[in-house]
């Protein structure tokens, strides 16, 4: 089923924190100001002030996985000729112990549909439903 606007809650963007040392990378600046995308129609659907949610995926035996910040997009993605597209943001990776576990998340019924436990290796953006992402705000810590 297509992504259309009316049904986005937000834009989920995976990174695999086995092939790229996410960990170390985010103790050392918590912040995220881009991310690559894959070129397509939903790419194009991408838009500034669109809420974000950064998925840290990975195997069983790395660092706990799930939702591991939630932002927003500061613009379009940018295309880079034939290659992946970059797309701007504003995010800042919660500290560990306040990362929303893949686990927690597969186990609550308005999540379990969710794209990225269907089709896990898709390309980025993925994508929460308007239902999915209030869901999500009920695991994630309180703000402020």
């Amino acid at each position: 089923m297509p992504v259309t606007l009316d049904d986005l809650g937000a834009w989920l963007l995976k990174g695999n924190a086995d092939t790229t040392d996410l960990t170390s990378r985010f103790a050392r600046d918590p912040r995220v100001r881009e991310w690559c995308v894959r070129p397509g129609y939903r790419a194009r659907l991408m838009a500034d002030g669109q809420p974000v949610v950064l998925w840290a995926s990975g195997s069983r035996g790395g660092p706990p996985y799930g939702v591991w910040g939630v932002g927003r997009l500061t613009g379009p993605p940018v295309p880079h000729g034939d290659g992946p597209w970059t797309v701007p943001l504003d995010l800042t990776v919660l500290a560990p112990e306040r990362r929303v576990r893949r686990d927690a998340l597969r186990a609550d019924a308005r999540l379990a549909a969710a794209e990225v436990f269907r089709q896990p290796q898709g390309a980025n953006p993925s994508y929460l439903t308007v239902a999915q992402f209030a869901a999500l705000h009920d695991h994630l810590p309180p703000t402020g």
